[in-house]
């Protein structure tokens, strides 16, 4: 049986998780239908889009993602400390762009004054809107929703265009978020659908990399696509907010790795010429494997054995769940 998603979800054990969703009505929703040969390709762009705009209203940040033909992949990262210093008027606001709120705050947002019982009861609204707002299944109810209206308006029917429960993975430490990130940015290319990471359609590579190469300095966190979170460099003592690597190593880590995928091209990754994976200690061998299985190959927790039983003892967990593919892929 499918565990509740609050104990899939530790915010004291990481803020990073994978999430997919997927299709439930034939084959093909968002690609072509082999049926009536009818495209429906331009729905993967309202899903791209979308995921762009809800990340400027939510406090979490978009990793990596890439929209496929039946479902999606994203990597998320849950913003506490924006959330909590959302004053109550940017918390309103917020939650007014998603939703019309409830009589209270839309007096409050026209400057009407408010008894003391009004106000206590809106403070304990802001609250709740605070904690949705930073709360991943609210932000993939929001998008499945959102477009799961426009793909029933457009076919002129009605029922569940995604199944009813997305995959969540908790991604513990930098070595499971890096895999994760290349397997979702790969996809495309193990799929057939591209050749190369920069050519690969409604994917976070692909706009990563166009905007890399306009930039002055791509690896500045300023210069990068703005939504999405950044890469902040290697650690250091002042971390700005961002992913503790270098852009350019990323994107070269993934253009090596879809090498290994691609049947027309040998490739290798050399952890000599690969400065994330020999800061991680992960063996070539382990990331071709990892790069093409990751998704199926672990629970709902990925990280060092480590780390993964300090989560499942801190959630009450009595069996620790997928602890010996972590022993080996995450030494």
């Amino acid at each position: 049986m499918p565990k509740p998603r609050k104990s899939q979800i530790s915010l004291a054990s990481t803020p990073y998780y994978h999430c997919v969703s997927r299709c439930v009505r034939r084959a093909f929703l968002c690609g072509k239908d082999s049926a009536t040969s009818r495209s429906f390709e331009h729905r993967r762009k309202w899903v791209e889009d979308r995921l762009h705009e809800l990340v400027g209203i939510f406090a979490i940040d978009l990793c990596a993602y890439s929209v496929m033909s039946n479902h999606y992949h994203v990597i998320l990262h849950i913003d506490q400390t924006l959330a909590s210093e959302w004053t109550a008027q940017e918390v309103i606001e917020q939650w007014h762009q998603l939703f019309t709120g409830n009589l209270l705050s839309q007096r409050y947002q026209l400057g009407e004054r408010l008894s003391a019982a009004e106000s206590t009861a809106l403070s304990e609204c802001v609250e709740e809107w605070r904690a949705r707002l930073m709360d991943i299944s609210w932000f993939m109810r929001v998008l499945n929703e959102g477009i799961a209206c426009q793909a029933n308006a457009e076919d002129e029917c009605s029922g569940r265009f995604w199944e009813g429960r997305f995959k969540s993975q908790a991604l513990l430490d930098d070595a499971a978020l890096i895999a994760c990130m290349a397997y979702v940015d790969l996809n495309p290319v193990r799929a057939k659908m591209a050749n190369k990471p920069e050519t690969s359609a409604h994917t976070s590579i692909k706009k990563r990399i166009h905007k890399a190469q306009t930039a002055h300095n791509p690896n500045h966190p300023q210069q990068q696509h703005k939504t999405l979170m950044p890469f902040a460099g290697n650690p250091r003592k002042e971390m700005p907010k961002g992913i503790s690597f270098k852009l350019t190593d990323y994107i070269e880590l993934v253009d090596l790795s879809g090498r290994m995928i691609r049947e027309d091209k040998k490739g290798c990754i050399d952890p000599a010429l690969s400065p994330i994976l020999q800061r991680l200690n992960i063996e070539a061998k382990h990331w071709a494997y990892l790069i093409n299985n990751f998704e199926s190959q672990f629970k709902s927790f990925v990280g060092t054995a480590y780390k993964l039983k300090q989560v499942c003892r801190s959630l009450g967990y009595q069996r620790i769940p997928g602890i010996r593919g972590c022993e080996t892929y995450f030494p």
